[in-house]
């Protein structure tokens, strides 16, 4: 026979770093929780994507503008050159013999595009004298590009222009002439990775800040948000004095239908189904109350899941037949164990399988089953139902959501159900998944922690 093993001591060390988890990161996996973190990422993400535009938008005018700073003059002192030089050629003069007192990169070059002198400063880069640039020029009046000079001159800027004679209009050739742009390039470069690298800083610090801010902003959200928890916790405790009294009451008095009219029968039957419902709804609502405050009793017992499925599929399966839904339970030869509260457990699987059978089709079809995966152990319930619209699936959980209110009036559902069931699961720090799709049915999992069980 199987006996169940205490925890090794790395487990013990394990579950105790997983409830400091849970500490610092209250009730995740609750829906409601998830809101306040769904807003306070969203503030976050909302300033910082405003300050990033800022920044954005600011540093590419700063770039911009300093980059017109630098180039501007070279461009026009490129220009201003490239006349001097085109007036020397028009008057017969060679403008390409020996330094300029500019010290420019100067070439000429011939109508069809070749190369016919260059400065000796030319001379010096290869990938200056390139007759590229000239012959585009040739074809659009005037070109400029950027190249590496090479031979350690770096970058240089260069710019050609076609050269006529006044006379004719004939092309005597291209003027070339070239600045180098090295330092004024390593400043731009400079400004650029400091831009990047404030505007990252800056984007950090905004993210932190926000995260603060947030925090301080949602604090009265929150505070509102435990108070009116505490207001159901203790609305729920006392409602359900009266409601007991006012039940058995009316049950009492029904007791004597015989002597009563038949118009006061009716109203007592009505007192005790409303107030049925009413004792349902404040027993639900103490049951969240007690699993968001934490002070809910969490047995921590070995519990086989395939006894918690079998138990509510029997205690469902006449509401099945009433409604023809056919209930199939599934996994008789698995027997996964796990540590937790079996009244606990087959409370959340009694709402999804009830659930499965209130939202479904005459002759559908509802599957529980009982599964085993590595170190993970759960109950599915699968059925043939109406569905959920994927708008929809984000927001079960929330407390009193109903996809459907109509739907739900019809069966009585108050929408606090999943929401009971999410705080089980997560009360044994396990997880419930929904997954579903119109007219084809939804599927629930409820996951939890495999218990260890020694090898014999």
């Amino acid at each position: 026979m199987k006996q169940i093993s205490l925890p090794t001591q790395f487990a013990d060390w394990w579950e105790s770093l997983r409830l400091r988890w849970q500490q610092l990161v209250p009730r995740a996996a609750d829906p409601s929780a998830r809101m306040f973190q769904t807003i306070q990422r969203r503030l976050i993400l909302w300033y910082g994507g405003v300050l990033a535009v800022i920044l954005l938008v600011a540093g590419i005018l700063l770039y911009v503008s300093m980059q017109n700073v630098e180039l501007s003059p070279i461009n026009s002192q490129e220009i201003q050159a490239t006349q001097g030089l085109t007036r020397e050629w028009q008057l017969g003069d060679n403008p390409c013999d020996g330094p300029n007192p500019a010290a420019l990169f100067i070439a000429c070059y011939g109508p069809d595009g070749g190369l016919l002198a260059a400065n000796r400063y030319a001379s010096y880069t290869p990938a200056f004298s390139d007759a590229a640039l000239a012959r585009t020029a040739l074809t659009s009046t005037s070109a400029r590009d950027i190249v590496d000079g090479g031979n350690g001159i770096g970058r240089v800027s260069r710019y050609a222009t076609i050269v006529r004679d006044p006379n004719t209009n004939q092309i005597l050739g291209v003027i070339q002439v070239g600045d180098p742009i090295e330092g004024q390039e390593v400043a731009l470069s400079t400004l650029l990775t400091l831009l990047l690298l404030v505007g990252a800083l800056t984007l950090v610090g905004a993210c932190v800040g926000g995260f603060v801010l947030a925090q301080r902003a949602l604090a009265p959200a929150h505070l509102a948000f435990s108070r009116q928890q505490a207001f159901i916790a203790d609305a729920s405790h006392e409602l359900r004095t009266p409601l007991t009294l006012l039940r058995a009451d009316a049950e009492v008095l029904l007791r004597g239908r015989e002597r009563l009219a038949d118009d006061d029968v009716a109203l007592l039957e009505d007192i005790v189904t409303e107030s049925s419902q009413m004792s349902t709804l404040t027993n639900n609502l103490l049951t969240l109350a007690r699993l968001d405050s934490g002070t809910a009793r969490v047995a921590r017992d070995v519990v086989d899941l395939a006894d918690v499925a079998s138990a509510v599929v029997r205690r469902t399966d006449k509401l099945a037949a009433e409604r023809q839904i056919a209930l199939q339970f599934e996994g008789e030869q698995e027997h996964p164990l796990v540590i937790g509260d079996q009244h606990l457990l087959e409370q959340a699987t009694l709402i999804l399988v009830d659930n499965a059978i209130k939202y479904n089709v005459t002759q559908g079809r509802v599957v529980v089953q009982v599964f085993r995966a590595g170190n993970q152990a759960g109950i599915s319930v699968r059925d043939t139902g109406i569905g959920i619209a994927p708008e929809h699936l984000a927001h079960l959980g929330e407390r009193f959501y109903r996809p459907d209110d109509a739907r739900s009036r019809e069966t009585g559902g108050t929408g606090l159900g999943l929401s009971i069931a999410h705080g089980i699961a997560h009360a044994h720090h396990g997880m419930l998944t929904l997954a579903s799709e119109p007219r084809k049915g939804t599927a629930a999992t409820l996951s939890l922690s495999l218990a260890r069980v020694p090898t014999t």
